[in-house]
């Protein structure tokens, strides 16, 4: 039989293979970063361990990211701020209430963001942020202010339309981030749960909905004399 048919056929089938695994060593190693940084936290990771757990060598990490800042950098990108267009598109296209958004809104985060390794990110964030600023500054610029930002215009879309009354905007912005924060430590950490009792997810956001948007207390007096102290 000759060789040179299975030979070339040989060499055909796997120049794709090549292919495909140099334009998925990228996303591979933002996985595997994602998955260290959550695990061992910023400081401990080593850019040796990412192109371990990705299955390539430590100077292919450097080929694409020039250090373990641009790599974190890349992570969160990835994973969290790159969706940032997709969200404020869908705010612009919503057409229920400013109440229903708003917990739509909280729900869709968890799903997307929220329940996945990404929002280890935001415990990495509190755990180890006063040790690198420049690390702060960017997930500043990149996370939290646009983040708050949707926030804000989802509440003041409510106002807009008189069905939320005029509240301190930061605070309001605040309240809905501190509850989606303890959602993020209980998932990462049984300290903020009580006992074993696992937290459902959707029933403690539409829970904490209704807290925002009702308050606890049943006389409305009393809730007014609040906001003037």
């Amino acid at each position: 039989m000759p060789l040179s048919k299975p030979f070339t056929d040989t060499t055909a089938s796997l120049a794709p293979k090549r292919e495909r695994r140099k334009e998925a060593r990228p996303g591979e190693l933002l996985v595997a970063a994602l998955d260290l940084f959550v695990e061992k936290g910023f400081a401990a990771t080593r850019m040796e361990e990412v192109a371990a757990r990705a299955g390539v060598s430590k100077g292919t990490v450097f080929l694409y990211f020039s250090s373990k800042e641009e790599l974190f950098k890349a992570v969160v990108r990835e994973n969290i701020s790159g969706r940032f267009e997709e969200w404020n598109a869908e705010f612009l296209a919503y057409e229920g209430s400013s109440a229903d958004m708003l917990h739509h809104c909280m729900t869709t985060w968890w799903h997307r963001i929220g329940s996945t390794q990404a929002s280890g990110i935001s415990k990495l964030m509190i755990s180890e942020g006063g040790h690198f600023p420049d690390i702060v500054t960017f997930y500043q610029n990149e996370v939290v202010q646009p983040g708050h930002a949707l926030i804000r215009r989802v509440l003041q879309r409510g106002i807009d339309r008189g069905e939320f009354r005029d509240v301190d905007l930061d605070f309001a912005v605040y309240g809905v981030v501190a509850a989606m924060m303890f959602l993020i430590l209980s998932k990462h950490s049984r300290a903020w749960r009580q006992g074993d009792v696992a937290l459902d997810p959707d029933a403690y956001i539409a829970n904490q909905v209704a807290v925002m948007l009702q308050g606890l207390c049943t006389s409305r007096p009393i809730a007014d004399s609040l906001r003037s102290r």
